[in-house]
């Protein structure tokens, strides 16, 4: 049995690019930032920056919610591609092909309130420290 299958989480680091082919298929681009999961020489993450390409709807739900920055998941295959530059050599090209993408925050330019800037909406109620009792007996019955 194969097996080719990616999961990512990070985030986006451009607008994805949204095109279309001749036969009007939506397709976009975009690139993904994930951190490694060690430090290294000098105390830091080392960061990956994956390209991916989504197809059709889902092409066309990330070119209209996902802005630079967003915290991202992605699931999809990994894809390789051996193409000739213009200069005449031969360059192979590595990408996720995603088929689910989970937004994993809000927006940054959201215009819902932040935390901070949320209002209480009334007093915080008065409970009891413990309607139950601090004692608990190891003979009663645990129901």
């Amino acid at each position: 049995m194969f097996l080719n299958r990616v999961i990512l989480i990070g985030r986006n680091t451009r607008e994805p690019e949204l095109r279309f082919t001749g036969s009007g298929t939506a397709v976009a681009n975009f690139t993904v930032a994930v951190d490694r999961s060690y430090l290294n020489q000098k105390g830091e993450r080392d960061t990956d920056f994956i390209r991916v390409v989504v197809w059709r709807k889902l092409a066309e739900t990330c070119a209209n919610y996902m802005g630079k920055g967003r915290l991202i998941a992605i699931e999809g295959r990994l894809q390789v591609s051996t193409y000739q530059a213009s200069d005449g050599q031969n360059r192979t090209s590595t990408e996720v092909v995603a088929d689910t993408v989970r937004f994993l925050d809000r927006p940054r330019d959201s215009k819902a309130p932040s935390s901070e800037q949320r209002e209480p909406i009334g007093p915080e109620p008065d409970f009891p420290e413990n309607p139950f009792g601090d004692e608990i007996n190891p003979e009663d019955p645990p129901f």
